[in-house]
C-alpha cells in the first residue's frame, strides 16, 4: 500500500494518442495511482485532438482558460460549447473531440479520468464508421 503523499511537478509535454500536448500529471506510472489519472492538456490555437474514446472510463474536464467546442457521439453529430470555468463530463465510450475555436489563443485544461494507465483506455475513432 503507498502510504505517501505525491507531488508531480511537470518538466514538460508529451503527445498523446490524440494528437494533443499533454503536462504529466498523476497516474500509475507517475504517483502509483490505482483507478485516476489527473494532467492538463492543451489544445493550441486552431487545433483539435483527434477522435476518440476512452474505452470503460469516465473523462471530467475543467476548462481554465479558451473556448473549446467537443463534437460528441455517434458520426461526432452532437456539439457542446465549453469556456473557461465550465466543468465537463464524458461518459465510458461516448466518441468525442475537442476543437479549439480561436486560430490566436489556445485552450487549457485538467482533465481527470478514473483510469490510472492515462492512455491505455483510448481508443481512436474513425468518424466515418460509427464506431
Amino acid at each position: 500500500m503507498n502510504d505517501q503523499v505525491i507531488t508531480i511537478r511537470p518538466q514538460g509535454t508529451h503527445l498523446t494518442k490524440q494528437q494533443l500536448p499533454n503536462f504529466e500529471g498523476i497516474s500509475a506510472a507517475t504517483a502509483g495511482s490505482k483507478h485516476l489519472c489527473m494532467h492538463l492538456v492543451i489544445i493550441p490555437p486552431g487545433g483539435k485532438a483527434a477522435a476518440h474514446y476512452h474505452d470503460g472510463y469516465e473523462t471530467v474536464i475543467y476548462v481554465i482558460q479558451g473556448r473549446a467546442e467537443t463534437k460528441y457521439g455517434p458520426g461526432l453529430e452532437f456539439s457542446s460549447l465549453n469556456e473557461a470555468g465550465d466543468f465537463i463530463y464524458i461518459p465510458p465510450n461516448i466518441p468525442h473531440q475537442p476543437v479549439n475555436l480561436s486560430e490566436t489563443e489556445q485552450v487549457i485544461a485538467v482533465v481527470a479520468r478514473n483510469d490510472a494507465n492515462e492512455q491505455e483506455s483510448v481508443v481512436l475513432y474513425n468518424v466515418g464508421s460509427n464506431s
